[in-house]
């Protein structure tokens, strides 16, 4: 990796900052000077995540280590980029492009400081994703904790801002939750960075492991309430389906943010020596009562809304689960399954504000939020000007129909062929056993079922949307508001289409996150750049 492209790192953090300072600068009547700033900022991010993630795609595994004022590890502020950092620093981009282009229509207009937000959330995200401590973990988590409340409240409503408090609630309880278990951890290991924290575990005595052990399970409940494992669950469908459309398309990354950080953190410091398997139980046990949770709630919604937030939960159960199995061959499928569910997730969500447009239910909430704000004029000047979508209702169903499609895992999209992999590799081809045990047909069961769950609400919801009489006139979708779900649909598709290479890379992802000594030596062995005068050596100098 070149010296550019090794500064690539950390452009995933500064570019949504800077463009959210200069965004504060813009007075709020310039909205398409805003827009494009941040349009701008989105575009740019993506094109550095498409870099770093053909970087970590290439032969140098691990060579992304980025040391924040020269410092070395385990004294400084450390950047890790991997396959999977960049596997999830792209997907953010991916999902944050279609979601501010959705928003452009009407939603971004509807409240103040809507693009500031916007990329505040992707420093946090962004930010938490490459971060290789837990302490600057929890700061990108309170940044992005801090935009999500705002982008939550966006555009008001009684029951937007019920839900918003709600969140906010549980929210600062994880974070107060989290702060005292990083303070549990660095009071018994002595140090936050993951690589440090790794190489010490073996050799603490037992009753500071205890301790360790403690800080480690109440971290565990901050990132599975961030999750949404059941019982930490009950404000998650609530939440998203009260965000506006485009926020709650960007919300379906902060699901598997917990995910990532519980699969980072187990393969790292619970993976292999003295606390091999630790909360794997808890794990398993909750993914698996997530998953049947989610199932029912599916059934049970009537509102497109609800379906999509418990829908959440059936893919957050899904990768807890095997996240508990603890193996190689099912690990890789369920990376794919994340790609392809939070993908589908956050289409189905800005498709459902398009497809409830018609109906009597929907159609005027978008209208009463505008009227509320005293933008209903401009409302209606900004329809008159967009560009409608012919063919709207043909459009709308077969969205519809792929997002179904998606969510049930049925064939020939990449929702099946994730399931495939991991139900394929729980039957046999893994490390559990062959023939799997009754167990293992239990979870299997489980995770078909909740497709047949899936398959049959999305149905119930179709037939209603698109086959019953619907009194009100064909909603008028704007081109820039089916074009951002089509552009999602379309990469859920080219999943499909390129599903061996994608599978190969989500392999060779997992096994390198088996083997924790390759990730410690790497930050260990980083190399401070050579004549850089900044506080690390102006500090070796001054003693």
């Amino acid at each position: 990796m070149n010296a550019w492209a090794h500064h690539l790192i950390i452009a995933p953090v500064l570019v949504p900052l800077v463009a959210s300072a200069l965004l504060l600068l813009v007075d709020e009547r310039q909205r398409l000077a805003k827009a494009m700033i941040s349009l701008a900022s989105t575009l740019v991010l993506t094109a550095i995540a498409i870099c770093l993630f053909r970087i970590e795609s290439g032969p140098n595994a691990f060579d992304g280590i980025y040391l924040l004022g020269n410092w070395a590890a385990p004294f400084g502020i450390v950047l890790v980029l991997d396959g999977l950092s960049a596997l999830m620093l792209l997907l953010t981009a991916l999902l944050a492009v279609p979601a501010l282009i959705f928003s452009l229509a009407r939603w971004h207009a509807v409240g103040a400081h809507f693009h500031s937000m916007f990329q505040i959330l992707l420093v946090g995200v962004n930010g938490a994703f490459l971060t290789g401590d837990l302490f600057n973990l929890f700061v990108f988590f309170e940044i992005m904790l801090a935009a999500s409340y705002g982008l939550l409240l966006h555009g008001s409503g009684p029951l937007r801002v019920k839900a918003g408090l709600h969140y906010i609630a549980v929210n600062l309880v994880a974070a107060l939750l989290f702060l005292i278990g990083v303070s549990l951890i660095y009071g018994t290991a002595g140090t936050l960075n993951m690589a440090d924290l790794a190489a010490r575990i073996p050799e603490m005595e037992p009753d500071r492991r205890m301790l360790m052990e403690a800080g480690a399970a109440i971290l565990g409940v901050v990132f599975l309430i961030k999750a949404g494992m059941w019982p930490l669950c009950f404000w998650l469908p609530t939440a998203y389906s009260a965000a506006s459309a485009p926020v709650a398309g960007m919300f379906a990354i902060m699901s598997k943010l917990g995910i990532y950080i519980i699969l980072r953190l187990t393969m790292l410091l619970f993976g292999e020596g003295p606390l091999a398997g630790f909360g794997a139980n808890v794990l398993l046990y909750g993914g698996v009562a997530t998953l049947v949770f989610g199932t029912i709630g599916v059934l049970a919604s009537q509102a497109l809304g609800r379906l999509a937030g418990f829908s959440v939960l059936v893919s957050s159960g899904t990768l807890l689960m095997v996240l508990g199995i603890n193996d190689g061959a099912v690990s890789s499928g369920a990376l794919l399954y994340l790609v392809s569910s939070t993908l589908t997730i956050s289409a189905f969500f800005m498709l459902i504000e398009l497809v409830e447009r018609g109906q009597d239910a929907g159609a005027n909430v978008l209208a009463v939020t505008m009227e509320a704000y005293g933008d209903a004029d401009e409302q209606t000047a900004d329809e008159e000007e967009g560009v409608t979508m012919p063919g709207t209702m043909a459009i709308l169903g077969i969205c519809f129909a792929a997002c179904g499609i998606l969510l049930s895992g049925l064939p020939p999209l990449s929702g099946f062929i994730a399931k495939f992999a991991m139900l394929s590799a729980m039957m046999g081809t893994g490390a559990i056993g062959v023939p799997p045990t009754a167990a293992i047909w239990t979870l299997i069961v489980l995770v078909i079922l909740s497709g047949i769950a899936a398959l049959i609400s999305m149905t119930r919801a179709g037939i209603r949307t698109f086959w019953s009489s619907i009194e009100g006139t064909v909603p008028r979708v704007l081109v820039i508001e089916i074009v951002p779900v089509l552009f999602l649909l379309v990469l859920t598709l080219a999943l499909t289409v390129q599903a061996g290479p994608v599978l190969q890379y989500m392999d060779l992802t997992i096994r390198t996150l088996s083997k924790p000594a390759n990730y410690i030596d790497a930050v260990h062995n980083a190399v401070q750049v050579p004549g850089y005068q900044g506080p690390a050596a102006r500090g070796t100098e001054s003693n």
